[in-house]
């Protein structure tokens, strides 16, 4: 077994939680640590919750290839991970679904998977491209992020 094993996913099955920790862990790892992005049903700023659901789009080829750059970008900031998933939903998402997961492993807990993870999430957001689509009871719309590309995204 590989002592840096990677998954990357665009897919519209749910996410098994379970399934990437058994893929990211090594026989060297002692910790994992996961981020699971959910559909959150109350929109920043509102009193009472207003999302119904949110649909989410990617263009699949580039943004696998991005999920990989994350995670080389991941191993250049974080010497002693091992495993990486980066995994991505797509289609209609109800309250509640897990939308997204960042899954890694390394020996101990002070090994840096918790910042690892916590780059890896803001990364991926940041430029993988995924499109996102909010279901309000007055309508829909697609939902902007505020990160402007850097040369190298």
């Amino acid at each position: 077994m590989t002592t840096q094993p990677e998954y990357f996913d665009i897919t519209t099955e749910p996410i098994d939680l379970n399934a990437l920790q058994r893929r990211v862990t090594t026989p060297l790892d002692g910790s994992v640590v996961a981020f699971v992005g959910t559909v959150r049903g109350m929109t920043p700023g509102a009193r009472e919750p207003v999302t119904e659901r949110l649909e989410y789009e990617a263009y699949r080829p580039m943004a696998r290839a991005k999920l990989a750059q994350v995670a080389v970008e991941m191993r250049q900031r974080f010497d002693d991970i091992h495993g990486i998933a980066l995994v991505q939903r797509i289609g209609d998402m109800a309250v509640g679904e897990v939308v997204v997961a960042v899954v890694v492993s390394c020996g101990h807990r002070g090994g840096g998977a918790f910042d690892a993870a916590r780059f890896g999430i803001d990364r991926l957001k940041q430029i993988v491209p995924v499109w996102k689509k909010e279901t309000r009871p007055d309508g829909s719309s697609w939902v902007e992020g505020d990160y402007t590309p850097r040369p190298g995204d």
